[in-house]
């Protein structure tokens, strides 16, 4: 019960009717809203694109300096819901404090990059409830995959495989690289804007992990996880040796020589704001001042 009113109330805190939004069934959802300028605004929301059941994918961005950060949640859907609603919660902070972002920045949140993930687990509710938060072990946890039933963290294209793993079990990683809707989605926007680092929120594994494909861990990755890790806390971890990944959308990146790091909450059920805050305030400041 109490697991049931923590899991609640941080919802409630994530901002009215965002996640209505995602949990809208596909054949409703009406068309896309017409962008808001910066010009306009401090905050430009717009559609990138579309999930496999036609849920929208949005980003959330703030300021207008030349250097551009990314920050990503839910590729893993409902599985890794707390990694959604702390971009909610980083994108309720700029909103109410704008001033945060240095003017040399411009600041993207795409909160959910597998909202069909999410809607698995949350369906029409709109809320998450304590015993839809996954626990097993196995490969079949609820709302990790896309629609295709594809792990989107296996679709990218670095060392990619048909066949890929999760904790030893075998998961999809598509027929191609690029092949599921989400992932092209995110290609096009990187390959669009070229942000200077991207940060991907994930969970469990309480670190920071560096990219790295081919060619290695790029020195400016290093750079941004040691500066993450030191300010929130997170071990810095410079590769994931428990398993072997392929297909990683950070790891792709590295490919095309953009930075990304991968941060791993403790659990499945926190968002660890205190922590994450003063990892992103330090990204912020370093990027600022280069």
């Amino acid at each position: 019960m109490k697991k049931a009113v923590l899991v609640i109330l941080v919802i409630a805190t994530i901002g009215v009717g965002l996640f209505w939004w995602l949990g809208r069934p596909s054949e409703v959802i009406p068309p896309p809203p017409a962008p808001t300028k910066l010009a306009d605004a401090k905050m430009a929301r717009q559609t990138i694109g579309l999930s496999v059941e036609k849920r929208l994918i949005e980003s959330y961005t703030y300021g207008r300096g030349s250097t551009h950060l990314l920050f990503v949640g839910g590729i893993h859907g409902g599985y890794e819901w707390n990694s959604v609603l702390l971009a909610y919660k980083l994108i309720d902070y700029l909103a109410a404090n704008p001033q945060a972002v240095p003017e040399s920045l411009q600041v993207t949140v795409i909160p959910s990059a597998n909202p069909d993930g999410v809607y698995k687990v949350i369906g029409k509710t709109g809320r998450f409830a304590v015993s839809d938060v996954p626990t097993a072990d196995g490969a079949t946890v609820a709302g990790r995959f896309n629609a295709h039933t594809v792990d989107l963290n296996r679709n990218f294209d670095c060392k990619w495989q048909a066949t890929s793993t999760w904790r030893g079990a075998p998961v999809s990683g598509g027929t191609k690289p690029f092949s599921e809707p989400e992932a092209n989605v995110l290609r096009n926007f990187l390959v669009n804007q070229k942000p200077a680092g991207v940060i991907f929120w994930h969970s469990q594994a309480n670190a920071v992990f560096a990219s790295e494909c081919n060619a290695g861990i790029l020195p400016a990755t290093l750079e941004m996880m040691n500066i993450y890790a030191q300010a929130s806390g997170y071990p810095a971890i410079k590769s994931f040796d428990q398993y072997k990944v392929t297909g990683a959308a950070e790891d792709w990146l590295a490919s095309i020589d953009i930075p990304a790091i991968t941060v791993e909450l403790a659990t499945h059920e926190t968002i660890e704001w205190d922590k994450n805050l003063a990892g992103v305030k330090a990204l912020f400041t370093y990027y600022a001042t280069k």
